[in-house]
């Protein structure tokens, strides 16, 4: 797999820059997906000539899999931060929560990009990124429950990588739950019209939730 999908000259160019094409680029592809995303209104939208935007990326192809790329580094990045972080596997969960919350509200394009590129359209181009990223989530939960067990904090008869899919599919539903339309509203219906103003009423229930199933 290549680690990069860009051309070397777009890492020569300033972090603020690189920011901006990323992040614009990211709402294109999130709100009219790969196919109906337009390249012209993102240079636009970015501020640059669409001559530039080819001199960083050889095809929309591989601007679409850095955006995606740059999610994976995200996630990367902050499920490292956490398991650095004191504390066991209920604490770093509750943790884990937390920042879905914020990172789905900061970062609500990308959230709902990697909703998009979980579509069956998009599965041949995306399925090799798309298995980095989830082999990074899968290494660190299934990790954290097995060291649980030993530990003794956790029931001994659980599969540890089954109960690390269950988690993460919470995970996956809690971020499109605070990000994306459709499931913001079926959020709502389930949870009422003013669950968005409850974040630590929906940690508290996460969390007695989670622990009734392994403790």
């Amino acid at each position: 797999m290549k680690n990069s999908y860009h051309k070397e000259i777009f890492d020569r160019i300033s972090q603020k820059r690189r920011n901006k094409i990323i992040n614009v680029a990211v709402h294109e592809f999130a709100h009219k997906g790969f196919d109906n995303a337009n390249i012209n209104k993102i240079a636009s939208a970015a501020g640059i000539s669409v001559g530039s935007i080819y001199k960083y990326f050889d095809t929309k192809e591989d601007l679409f899999l850095t955006c995606v790329h740059f999610g994976v580094e995200t996630l990367e990045a902050v499920l490292n931060e956490v398991i650095a972080s004191p504390g066991d596997l209920f604490l770093k969960t509750e943790k884990i929560v937390r920042i879905i919350q914020a990172h789905s509200r900061d970062q609500k394009n990308l959230i709902i990009l990697y909703n998009e590129m979980t579509s069956e359209s998009n599965a041949k181009l995306t399925w090799k990124l798309a298995a980095e990223m989830e082999a990074i989530s899968a290494r660190v939960y299934t990790s954290l429950i097995r060291q649980a067990q030993e530990a003794g904090k956790v029931k001994k008869d659980i599969s540890p990588e089954l109960f690390a899919f269950f988690l993460d599919n919470l995970f996956m539903m809690l971020q499109f739950s605070y990000a994306c339309g459709y499931y913001r509203e079926r959020f709502k219906i389930y949870a009422g019209e003013d669950i968005f103003k409850q974040d630590d009423f929906v940690v508290e229930q996460f969390m007695k939730f989670f622990r009734a199933a392994l403790e």
